[in-house]
């Protein structure tokens, strides 16, 4: 892992915004420019302005290296950078780019720091600029967070803006027209008597030049493209099926390949049988690989039937074979042993309680990634060279990965990044691609394509964090007086950078995400995260910690809530301490026309509000108790991201992100059994049916500080959950406090 594994071992004590282990890293460390990796190999001619433009006679490149899994940041930063450079995203070839430095994210270490979203205090903004130069100094390209927009929302639109101003210099050298005096439009610089030279003529000459640093980025009453509706650059070519997505890539002589892995997950293959899979039509190769054993063949089927036919002996799995030891691993986790951080401890906290406090447990299981597409990855070993053509939300980490298996140096892996069908924090893993050089390195010069079967897909996923809250509270006077809850959950950021070779220094973060940064004024609130054990391996699942625990938080809440006699929405203002919070509880009352949690006899409403990356997100869920069960009627839903980029999209991730965060909620878990995943296709994690689906209403709230914005990708999903439950709670009675909620309810 190179340099990022050196620093790692080093540790980054981000919190206290100190860097320990004896390095001293200078302010021109940190400043110092990375190399641009468009200067490679580009062709005569070519203006490689920066990391993020390249211009040629032929026409204009923009980079956009955020992976693009079905959110549309693939458009989203394209036009970042058209709004500056003064051109259409439809005229330029959009490029994910090569695994690079210069590609590293720096808004991936606000979350890493222990401030809420709303502290800018001078300690909380020197903690993020350092976890911000953390991630520069170790080149850390990543996709997730759901930090793609602030990390690309300045850096891209300066991006363009320098290109467009180095070739206005250009046109000012050749036309001998002040600089002052020219403009831009069209992908052309614009001379006062009307005649346009494009930037295409003008790439030669402006690649002579020094780029020019000193720009001014425009003020948002200027943008043509951003803050208005846009069309993505994908939606064409995925509405008619054309799109390519990696798993449609194909080359010429290229195999197929298929693995079966030890469903006990992480352990190894003891030994295998293969005379029977040998003689199949089409197989070309069986070879062992980590884990299991692949198949090569002439086409993906025939190697998934020959690897069915191999008869393996499975070494036993490293954690408990039956789903009961995982829940009592849990359980046993409420000790002082396992504490990982006192979060939150306002008030004497014992006191307030008493001795009869109202109690509470709540559960949330573990969940599959499941994106439609499965894993899979192209990987082609050639003299000298290595390609991969895969979606991956590490591409350097990946690159460094298939260099370490094929012997060779970073630099020989070139890794084509291609559009995922989905991910939710699966292509932050690598399986599909190390898997993949396995056996491309066997086969030295036949392109591999490696696919997994829907079931090994399941079986071999690294599923959400398992945990557990208990909660204890006081009310009186006809309000919340006082509030504690033990949150207890594996560490999936422990499980997910032990497989990168990382050690995570501290208290995890993510148990307590969505808890410990409720934004409310309770008068005595007390959170404790307690770190279990490590169990079955574990991942990033969209939304992460507060998946579960913006669950557990609000739940409990809302309990309290109704045991004080108080409104679920009402209390909720009285109690906002964030003003950012308040607008967007505001706000949901207005859409929703909030008049109590009983709007009609049979229906229920349920409120809940999380703020996960940076965003509060609000929910108004409404359902209907019939005699074929609870339906969702509408949801109305809330956020607060700052200024909004595009509006359709926007409104269509919200969408998304609730539909996620309620299916998942009503139907799906993941459990154990003999030491395997129970569960191995959609038939048994079903989410929600299209005929479920309600009627939701987005609306965007501006309470965000000028010059901040976040992203929407996750933040939709954590305040599904528990509003959900909350309804059902309203319409009937009931108390759901584990997921799946269809172990306790039924759905129409």
């Amino acid at each position: 892992m190179g340099k990022l594994r050196t620093i790692a071992r080093r540790t980054f004590l981000i919190g206290s915004a100190a860097i320990a282990g004896g390095v001293a890293f200078g302010v021109w460390q940190v400043k110092k420019t990375p190399h641009n990796p468009l200067k490679d190999g580009a062709p005569e001619g070519a203006a490689a302005f920066n990391p993020w433009v390249l211009i040629d006679a032929q026409g204009i490149t923009l980079i956009a290296p955020h992976t693009d899994l079905g959110q549309g940041v693939r458009s989203l930063q394209a036009a970042l950078i058209a709004e500056e450079l003064d051109v259409d995203p439809a005229q330029c070839t959009v490029s994910p780019g090569v695994p690079a430095a210069a590609y590293y994210n720096t808004a991936l270490g606000n979350d890493a720091v222990p401030f809420r979203s709303t502290d800018h205090s001078w300690i909380a903004e020197t903690a993020r600029d350092a976890a911000g130069a953390v991630m520069k100094l170790v080149g850390m390209q990543a996709t997730g967070g759901s930090s793609t927009v602030p990390d690309s929302f300045d850096k891209l639109r300066r991006a363009g803006a320098v290109a467009r101003e180095t070739l206005k210099a250009a046109a000012a050298q050749q036309s001998g027209v002040p600089v002052a005096q020219l403009k831009t439009a069209g992908g052309a610089v614009l001379l006062p008597d009307g005649k346009q030279i494009p930037y295409t003529q003008l790439a030669a000459a402006a690649a002579k030049l020094d780029p020019v640093q000193d720009v001014t980025l425009r003020d948002p009453s200027q943008w043509r493209l951003l803050g208005k509706p846009m069309q993505r650059l994908d939606i064409v070519a995925k509405s008619t099926g054309t799109l390519r997505y990696g798993i449609d890539q194909k080359l010429e002589g290229m195999l197929h390949a298929a693995v079966r892995l030890n469903p006990h997950n992480g352990a190894p293959l003891r030994s295998f049988d293969a005379k029977a899979a040998e003689g199949m039509r089409g197989v070309k190769k069986i070879v062992p690989v980590t884990g299991g054993v692949a198949v090569v063949a002439d086409n993906t089927w025939r190697a998934f039937r020959a690897a069915e036919a191999i008869r393996c002996d499975w070494a036993p799995a490293g954690y408990p074979a039956e789903q009961a030891a995982h829940w009592q691993a849990v359980a046993d986790a409420f000790t002082e042993q396992r504490l990982d951080k006192l979060w939150r401890n306002d008030g004497d906290v014992e006191a307030a309680l008493g001795q009869q406090p109202l109690q509470a447990e709540y559960r949330a299981p573990y969940l599959a990634h499941a994106p439609l597409e499965p894993l899979s990855a192209i990987v082609k070993v050639s003299q000298g060279r290595v390609d991969v053509w895969a979606a991956s939300q590490f591409p350097r980490v990946a690159q460094q990965k298939v260099a370490a298996i094929c012997g060779c140096p970073d630099e020989q892996v070139h890794l084509h990044n291609q559009y995922a069908g989905g991910s939710f924090g699966h292509r932050l893993e690598f399986e599909d691609v190390t898997l993949a050089a396995e056996v491309a390195r066997q086969m030295p010069g036949v392109p591999i394509q490696l696919t997994f079967r829907r079931e090994e897909d399941f079986a071999h996923d690294f599923p959400r964090q398992i945990g557990m809250a208990r909660g204890r509270g006081a009310v009186g006077g006809g309000q919340v007086q006082a509030l504690a809850i033990d949150i207890a959950t594996v560490s999936c950021t422990e499980s997910q950078m032990g497989r990168m070779g990382l050690k995570v220094p501290g208290p995890d973060a993510q148990i307590a995400a969505g808890v410990w940064n409720m934004p409310y004024a309770l008068p005595v609130c007390r959170v404790r995260a307690y770190r279990v054990p490590a169990l079955a391996p574990t991942s990033s699942w969209r939304s992460v910690g507060a998946s579960s625990a913006g669950f557990f938080g609000e739940s409990f809440l809302d309990e309290l809530i109704h045991a004080a006699s108080a409104d679920p929405l009402h209390e909720r203002l009285r109690l906002a301490s964030d003003p950012q919070a308040r607008q967007v509880l505001e706000t949901l009352g207005r859409m929703s026309q909030w008049n109590g949690p009983r709007p009609a006899p049979g229906r229920g409403r349920g409120v809940a509000l999380v703020n996960s990356f940076g965003v509060p997100v609000g929910l108004v869920v409404e359902v209907s108790n019939s005699p074929a069960g609870i339906r969702i009627e509408q949801v109305w839903a809330a956020a607060d991201v700052g200024p909004v980029l595009d509006p359709v999209n926007f409104e269509n991730l919200v969408q998304g992100g609730v539909v996620w965060g309620l299916g998942h909620a009503m139907n799906c878990e993941i459990t154990y059994a003999g030491g395997q995943v129970q569960q191995s296709n959609f038939h048994q994690f079903t989410g929600m049916r299209m005929n479920q689906c309600p009627a939701i209403h987005v609306q965007a709230v501006s309470g965000t500080p000028a010059g901040r914005i976040h992203g929407i990708g996750e933040p939709p999903v954590p305040p599904a959950a528990p509003a959900l439950a909350n309804a059902i709670f309203a319409a009937t009675g009931q108390r759901v406090r584990e997921m799946p909620f269809a172990r306790h309810v039924g759905f129409a």
